[in-house]
Formats: C-alpha cells, sequence, structure tokens
C-alpha cells in the first residue's frame, strides 16, 4: 500500500541532511508540499532545489527551532502561505560533546536541552496550536527519538537523556491531543549512514579515517540486519507515521535500528 501524502502540507525540521533530507524528498515523492526548516541557508535552498528539480514542491525555511520566536515564525509562515499544517516531522538534533558524565560542563547540559530536547517541544507546541485551530482539525507529528534514549550510552549522557525526554514528551502529549484528531508518535532511530554518525564516530577516534572505518564496520557487525541503515529507511517509517495508513497509531515509540535493540525489549 502507498503511503499518499497528495495535497498535504508537511514540515520537515532538520530538513537539510540525514534523515530529515531523505524525508523531505520522501514526502515530496509521495505527493506533499514540504516546508524545509532547517538553521543553514545555503544548504537549506540546495535541499529546496533538488526536490523541485526531481519534480516535487519544497520551499524553504531558514529557522533555529531552539529558539521560541523563530518556531512561532515558522509556523506562522506556513499557515500563512499553505492555510494549514497536516504533517510535521520535528528531526532537528545536534551531536553534542562525547565524554563522561562527570566531565561535561554546566554549559554542555544547557545546550543539549535547548537543541535537542526544547527544541522539540518548541515545536510541538506551536504545531498543536495550528492543528487545532484549523479546519479541519488534526495533525501527524512524527518527534525523532533515538536508541540512546531507551536505555543510555557511555560518553552520550546528555544526548542519551535529550532523546529519552523525546519519547515520554511524546507518549504525553498524545494521549493530550488525540481527542483533537491530532496523533504524535515518535521514530526511534538506530545507526544510520548520516553525517552526524560519522561526526559521532570521528570524536570517538580523534579524527583518524582507518579507525573511523574499523569502527563503522564494527558497529555493523552488531546489528542482526548486518549494516549501518540508509536515511531512506528511518524516512520511509515517519512517511508511514505522518501517512493516513496510520490513522489508529499514536503514543507509538517506533524503533527503526536493523534489530540493534532487539535483545533488550
Amino acid at each position: 500500500m502507498q503511503h499518499s501524502m497528495q495535497g498535504k502540507i508537511a514540515l520537515v525540521t532538520g530538513g537539510s541532511a540525514g534523515i530529515g533530507r531523505a524525508a523531505a524528498g520522501i514526502f515530496a515523492s509521495a505527493g506533499a508540499t514540504v516546508v524545509v526548516a532547517a538553521r543553514g541557508a545555503e544548504r537549506g535552498q540546495r535541499a529546496e532545489s533538488e526536490i523541485r528539480d526531481a519534480g516535487g514542491r519544497a520551499h524553504f525555511i531558514q529557522a533555529d527551532v531552539s529558539q521560541a520566536a523563530q518556531v512561532e515564525r515558522l509556523i506562522a509562515q506556513i499557515a500563512a502561505s499553505f492555510g494549514r499544517l497536516d504533517c510535521a516531522f520535528n528531526n532537528a538534533a545536534v551531536l553534542g560533546k562525547t565524554v563522561p558524565t562527570g566531565e561535561y560542563e554546566e554549559t554542555d547540559f544547557d545546550t543539549e536541552v535547548a537543541l535537542n530536547l526544547k527544541s522539540i517541544w518548541l515545536c510541538m507546541k506551536y504545531e498543536l496550536l495550528q492543528m487545532q485551530q484549523q479546519d479541519p482539525r488534526g495533525g501527524a507529528i512524527v518527534n525523532t527519538s533515538s536508541v540512546n534514549g531507551l536505555g543510555g550510552a557511555r560518553n552520550a549522557a546528555l544526548y542519551s537523556m535529550s532523546k529519552a525526554g523525546i519519547i515520554a514528551l511524546t507518549k504525553s502529549a498524545a494521549q493530550e491531543y488525540a481527542p483533537d484528531n491530532i496523533r504524535i508518535n515518535a521514530l526511534v532511530a538506530g545507526g544510520f549512514d548520516t553525517e552526524m554518525l560519522h561526526n559521532a564516530v570521528s570524536q570517538m577516534v580523534d579524527g583518524d579515517p582507518e579507525k573511523i572505518e574499523m569502527t563503522l564496520q564494527g558497529y555493523a557487525a552488531r546489528i542482526p540486519a548486518g549494516r549501518i541503515g540508509n536515511p531512506e529507511e528511518a524516512a520511509q517509517a515517519a512517511l508511514w507515521l505522518c501517512s493516513d495508513n496510520a490513522s489508529y497509531v499514536t503514543g507509538h515509540s517506533m524503533i527503526v535500528d536493523g534489530g540493534l535493540t532487539v535483545w533488550a525489549r
């Protein structure tokens, strides 16, 4: 069954790279008009152009989703331009420092919360308001979490903390807004072949190219599927969660990790 998004208005934050970029393209291919939101103007504009060149409908809006005023303006621009917001894939995130828990500074904690957790809440805050007041009322929201948020990870306590918080935030809001015909789910992502994953591995091995490759191979060997995922595979899961085919799915944490965490579920 195809996951049609024909005629829908979809927002993808962090839509200029990685899973977000893949999702923006896939949503557009399914018929949606896609609003790509990202901090970097050059990459965001490039994503918009690539989607349009492939025959899709895309519109780039520059926004730092950790800033309330910018998120409010982002959603207001979508409403003014397109009249409504049918679905949102809140995917923007950054990789912070990777050190033991006691070696983080207070500023590291504040930064991680702002960029990887507060940003999700801010997006939801204004997306929910828009979805409640539009006619017909309703919509779908998918928030990107991580398998790190299921049980933690050494030298990544703050990232894991923020991703665990996203799951709880998602499940809480899903219960509150179901009567408004708003579905809210989490995409719990494993390892995907993205710039963020490569940067994380690079930090671990001080940028040594040979060690980066060895570490990636070792990680892939731990995955029952035998490989690191393609960003498009995560994006397809987000597409399904946003589509009408998932009309009875809310408050769900969809783990997409090639089986990495099967043993612990």
